[in-house]
């Protein structure tokens, strides 16, 4: 409201302005006299004009206006009939800050029109009309501004608190995977702890008894020492299949990378990514995974950068002998596709494990990987 009333005030100032000196202009060419009561007024006027744009409170601004108004009439039935067309102005700045509807000011104002000479009906008529015409448009006009500008802050606060949001998610989630960590490295500690440790501890006290009776009893001593060795040998196959336990598959941390990378590539781009994955995954090696997450990733970057697609489609699949990875998009493809660094990195990966590159651009763009399985 204080941004709409600052426009609607610029623009009545303006207005004001302009009328004054017109009406200046034409007291001068009449050659009228009573000039210092003429410049008192128009002083007097401007004072509280003035006076009317300083003040902050509503009620002082009534009061004001209400005065402005009376010197207004006092000074045009007493000096010059030409104050008048100062009077619509005023009536639809009182009806404003009175929160009145705006079509009540016509009327008012055309009230005195008919108490007017001829000669000024005219002229205080298209006033009245013009400057009617002109507040009510600003007014509207006006509102939209300030409606837009609300909106427009409250957009701002929206994406402020998402982000504030968001942020906190990203905290509260890597203090989460920080504390997961940290409980299953204590709950692996302490499973070694108490499955390893009081094996080894048991395996070393046999070790130690049977180096005591090394030369008193032979028997003894061979027995103890294989108790240990059964013990060790218990504590080593514990400590394997802790292991075996806790680290995933190949498979499942491939197949996982890439579907964390494919995520964020579709967040980060609001491009849409599908990922499909078939056949015997175990017959992958790690190097294979490594190989494919490296140029899938490539292949991404190219497509975002070159073929401006709006759906890309990655597919690894295993076959008989060999280990396909492939990604297609529906962007602008190229009869002769030019190697540029990007792809040349993905045929060194590739043939590391004597593999090959297969691109084609007449149809989208694809780059498919071709690996041979081991035997």
């Amino acid at each position: 409201m204080v941004r709409k009333e600052q426009l609607m005030e610029e623009w009545v100032l303006y207005s004001k302005a302009v009328l004054l000196l017109y009406f200046i202009l034409q007291y001068v060419n009449e050659g009228e006299e009573k000039v210092p009561w003429i410049v008192c007024s128009l002083l007097l006027y401007v004072c509280f004009n003035v006076l009317l744009y300083i003040m902050k409170k509503r009620n002082v601004k009534l009061v004001v206006l209400l005065l402005s108004l009376a010197v207004l009439a006092t000074s045009a039935t007493l000096l010059h009939i030409l104050y008048f067309l100062l009077l619509p102005l005023n009536i639809y700045e009182l009806l404003f800050y009175q929160g009145k509807r705006l079509e009540w000011g016509m009327p008012l104002a055309l009230i005195v029109l008919f108490f007017l000479p001829y000669h000024v009906q005219v002229l205080y008529g298209f006033v009245t009309v013009f400057t009617f015409l002109t507040f009510t448009i600003l007014a509207r006009y006006t509102s939209r501004i300030v409606f837009l500008e609300q909106k427009e802050l409250n957009l701002r606060k929206d994406l402020h608190d998402t982000k504030r949001n968001l942020h906190e998610k990203e905290v509260w989630k890597k203090q989460s995977q920080y504390m997961f960590k940290l409980e299953e490295r204590n709950r692996l500690s302490q499973e070694i702890h108490d499955k390893i440790g009081h094996a080894m501890t048991g395996a070393l006290i046999q070790m130690e008894a049977s180096k005591q009776l090394l030369g008193r009893d032979e028997k003894k001593a061979k027995e103890l020492l294989q108790n240990a060795i059964n013990i060790s040998s218990e504590g080593i196959e514990s400590i394997r299949l802790t292991l075996k336990k806790i680290k995933p598959p190949s498979e499942q941390m491939g197949v996982n990378q890439l579907k964390t990378l494919i995520n964020e590539f579709v967040v980060r781009t609001n491009v849409s990514t599908s990922f499909l994955y078939s056949g015997d995954l175990d017959k992958m090696e790690p190097i294979y995974w490594k190989i494919v997450y490296g140029n899938i990733a490539e292949g991404l970057t190219n497509s975002l950068k070159h073929s401006n697609a709006s759906e890309i489609t990655v597919e690894v699949a295993v076959l008989n002998k060999v280990v396909k990875a492939q990604i297609k998009d529906n962007g602008t493809g190229a009869e002769k596709v030019i190697k540029g660094m990007g792809i040349m990195g993905m045929e060194e990966r590739a043939a590391s494990l004597n593999g090959q590159i297969i691109v084609d651009g007449s149809n989208g763009f694809s780059v498919t990987t071709l690996l041979p399985l081991s035997s």
